[in-house]
């Protein structure tokens, strides 16, 4: 079966057998979504693949995002449980959650990539076949777009052409919980994505003329497609790191740390969701915010 229908499985258990409250299930169904998400965003296809590193990663994802500690002891719980019961239904190897404990303290820092290797990724030398140069076009505009403004693979994925001003260096994105930001959109995506919109209209069908980045088919290219898309050219290119879009995402948010120093202005272009945490960005205004970028990430030095 596949994750949903897993899901679905086990909440239809906690009502039937449980006697689970709806208030309860639907916190159920939230949690165990959001693990499908990172899923989503480490290459995870089963849960037989859900192993104790990537327990870490997705706990110290969580930390990222500013959750308390009851909130991700209590995604935590759920996970567990559901293992449990699906332990039950089916081989899913190794229990992850089994026997463990949450660190409170000393969570290790998100992988990122260095800046060399986010140069060997984005400055390397096209294909010279022209099927695989017109893919690319599109390619190096999703890779420059994710490093550049730090957009999560959902946002990427539902961007429409009526979202990008290149004009103005900037994109809007809905982020989680509806929120929309407007993010500052350096000079190397600039130029990528302009280069992208020419090759673009051999892609374009009726019906789906609004996406921004589509398939061979004309259509919105989906979640999945864009990550099989960075693989594929991180292998073109040599690169020995395994790439997924939020290795971008958090490369994006260590280097422009690394040379702001500016942590409030760098959460906020991060978009984190959580009010608690992120009413104290809500005064930082979008001038400062673009100066913070401007100033500090490595490919957006120059004003269109």
């Amino acid at each position: 079966m596949s994750f949903a229908e897993d899901i679905a499985a086990f909440l239809s258990y906690l009502n039937s057998q449980r006697l689970a409250s709806p208030h309860t299930t639907k916190a159920y169904a939230r949690d165990l979504n959001a693990l499908v998400e990172f899923f989503a965003n480490h290459g995870v296809s089963n849960w037989r693949d859900f192993t104790r590193p990537l327990l870490e990663a997705w706990i110290g994802e969580c930390r990222d995002r500013d959750l308390i500690t009851r909130s991700i002891a209590r995604q935590l719980s759920a996970v567990r449980r559901f293992y449990d019961h699906l332990s039950r239904t089916q081989e899913v190897g190794e229990h992850p959650t089994r026997g463990y404990q949450m660190k409170q303290r000393g969570v290790a820092l998100p992988q990122v990539l260095d800046v060399d290797h986010i140069q060997q990724l984005l400055d390397a030398p096209p294909p010279s076949e022209e099927k695989a140069l017109i893919l690319w076009h599109r390619d190096k505009a999703m890779l420059e777009l994710f490093y550049s403004s730090g957009l999560r693979l959902a946002e990427l994925s539902q961007l429409k052409l009526s979202d990008i001003d290149l004009s103005a260096g900037l994109v809007t994105v809905v982020g989680k919980g509806r929120k929309v930001r407007v993010l500052p959109v350096g000079k190397m995506a600039r130029e990528a994505i302009l280069t992208w919109l020419g090759t673009r209209p051999k892609f374009v069908r009726v019906g789906t003329e609004s996406w921004l980045f589509l398939s061979q088919r004309g259509d919105r290219l989906t979640e999945r497609s864009i990550q099989a898309r960075l693989v594929h050219q991180a292998k073109r290119v040599g690169l020995d790191r395994r790439l997924y879009p939020h290795l971008l995402r958090h490369s994006f948010a260590s280097h422009l740390l690394e040379s702001s120093h500016d942590l409030r202005a760098v959460q906020e272009l991060l978009g984190h969701s959580d009010i608690r945490a992120t009413q104290i960005y809500t005064h930082l205004d979008f001038q400062h915010l673009a100066a913070v970028y401007d100033q500090a990430h490595p490919r957006a030095k120059t004003k269109p």
